[in-house]
């Protein structure tokens, strides 16, 4: 008999489509994921371009600065001086759930990341129900960063007499009506993206050096005026205060998460996703640690309740010179503007990997033949980033992504656990330590930390998946192509092993 496959413009025949429960159930084949990363989506495959240092960059640019650049100033006045606390704790949660991620990027290097993993390990309801997350965690996180832009344009402004009234440079809620310096972040993110994946991960690693270089910046210039007195006392508000600043810090450290979706585009997947995710965990973890306790040694916690761009105030104060502000400012927005097209970069990806399994509409996975990017999908998104940017305040967007970023990534730690009992022939380039009490904790943390977020939080992420189960019913089931295979080409494909790879041409031919 011909190999099944899911590879295609429309799903095969309805016959014998399993019914509710067999369908959310129902997994798709590792196998079949390897080979569409293999063959593309059409005939039309993205291009294997990254190495590990633009995967580490990846990691780095879309997490590096976040939480320092944009939120400290909401941050700091939860945990008190043990902010720097509050960012170990989330970086250790972070890191739990980073090497089940490692592992699983080895084993299933596709676009998709950790929806990928959940269809693979628990079926399409919690595949849908991930990569509903991962779209809250993704578009929202690029809107919640470019926020902040409108901050640090100011900053650079202010050394000139100039400043952008809050009309246009603050959303609706904070003072302002439209937050343009946000929308136009995005846009450039969003144009450059579709020209071509590689030209922009080398344009990022160049702003990720920069962005670097300016935070050990800061820390050099810092520690000039530490005072060991600001630390007394540590935990003013108790470790509750630590923990609720931990929760809000930790859409942080997403970006090996965006690292994985780069899956399809890794010249050695298998070998490079793990080494990126874990050094670039290493790196950011250092430095978030590293600058927390420089900020809080030049100046005492209570500064920073209702402070905006808390770190160029700290250089302007020491310094008395408002060039370093400037300075810092510039870098400041070249970090965002990093984050920004990583993150989105991330989103496109996990939108593709969903239409090529028929949960959302098929122009999400539609690969431009002349850029090899999913252009339309990119722009579509892109869009609806900025829109958002634009108009919803920054404290609403980090705890939307928060819990969403979580509860993909507790997701993550069961999906290893999982192939770890039931798949255990299968060659993993990299296995996470002390298994299982890693990715056990792993998602332990993960649900503590959701625990802490307000219901405010709570209410926002429930609305959401509301919103995600009709979209579900709606369009998702009907279209989804792992149902539509005969249960036979089901248990075929199941069957096989995730090496048992074929070739476009082979396929094409078998298709025929």
């Amino acid at each position: 008999m011909t190999v099944p496959t899911l590879i295609g413009e429309r799903p095969p025949a309805a016959a014998g489509r399993p019914g509710l429960t067999a369908q959310l159930l129902r997994r798709k084949p590792i196998g079949q994921l390897v080979r569409e990363a293999e063959t593309g989506h059409g005939g039309t495959r993205l291009v294997r371009s990254f190495g590990v240092l633009q995967l580490t960059m990846i990691s780095v640019g879309a997490t590096l600065g976040t939480g320092i650049l944009v939120i400290l100033g909401q941050s700091v006045p939860l945990a008190g001086p043990a902010i720097w606390i509050s960012f170990a704790i989330a970086g250790f949660a972070a890191l739990l759930s980073a090497v089940s991620y490692a592992e699983m990027a080895g084993l299933v290097p596709a676009a998709g990341s950790s929806y990928s993993y959940t269809y693979a390990t628990m079926g399409e309801g919690m595949a849908w129900i991930c990569g509903w997350c991962l779209v809250l965690e993704y578009a929202v996180s690029v809107a919640a960063v470019a926020v902040g832009a409108g901050q640090y344009v100011n900053e650079a402004l202010a050394v000139f007499g100039l400043e952008l009234p809050d009309a246009i440079s603050q959303p609706p809620g904070a003072g302002g009506v439209l937050n343009v310096p946000a929308i136009v972040i995005v846009a450039l993110a969003t144009v450059l993206l579709v020209r071509g994946a590689k030209e922009s991960a080398w344009i990022n690693t160049a702003i990720v050096l920069v962005k670097v270089g300016i935070l050990l910046f800061f820390c050099a210039v810092a520690f000039t005026a530490f005072n060991g007195g600001h630390f007394e006392p540590l935990m003013p508000m108790g470790a509750a205060g630590v923990s609720a600043a931990a929760s809000r810090v930790f859409f942080s450290y997403i970006g090996f998460d965006a690292a994985s979706t780069a899956g399809e585009e890794a010249r050695n997947p298998k070998r490079d996703l793990p080494r990126a995710i874990l050094l670039s965990m290493l790196i950011v973890t250092s430095i978030y640690v590293l600058v927390a306790v420089a900020a809080i040694g030049a100046r005492p916690w209570g500064w920073f309740d209702g402070t905006e761009a808390a770190l160029v105030k700290i250089l302007e104060e020491i310094t008395g010179q408002p060039w370093v502000g400037v300075v810092f400012a510039v870098g400041a927005v070249l970090a965002i503007a990093s984050i920004v097209l990583t993150v989105l970069y991330g989103q496109t990806r996990i939108l593709l990997s969903m239409s090529r399994d028929g949960l959302v509409p098929k122009v999400f996975g539609r690969i431009s033949a002349r850029t090899g990017t999913p252009a339309a999908g990119t722009l579509i998104v892109g869009t609806a980033v900025a829109l958002t940017a634009g108009l919803v305040p920054l404290g609403a967007l980090a705890d939307a992504t928060s819990i969403g970023t979580l509860f993909a990534f507790a997701l993550v730690n069961v999906a290893v656990i999982y192939l770890r009992r039931t798949r255990p022939e299968l060659t993993r380039s990299f296995r996470v330590p002390l298994f299982p009490l890693t990715p056990v904790l792993g998602a332990l943390m993960c649900a503590y930390l959701m625990a802490n977020l307000g219901a405010e939080t709570w209410a926002v992420f429930g609305a959401w998946m509301l919103v995600g189960c009709a979209a579900y019913f709606g369009y998702g089931r009907k279209n989804s192509r792992v149902a539509a295979l005969s249960h036979e080409d089901y248990l075929d494909l199941s069957s096989r092993h995730p090496d048992n790879t074929t070739t476009h041409q082979e396929l094409k031919a078998e298709i025929s």
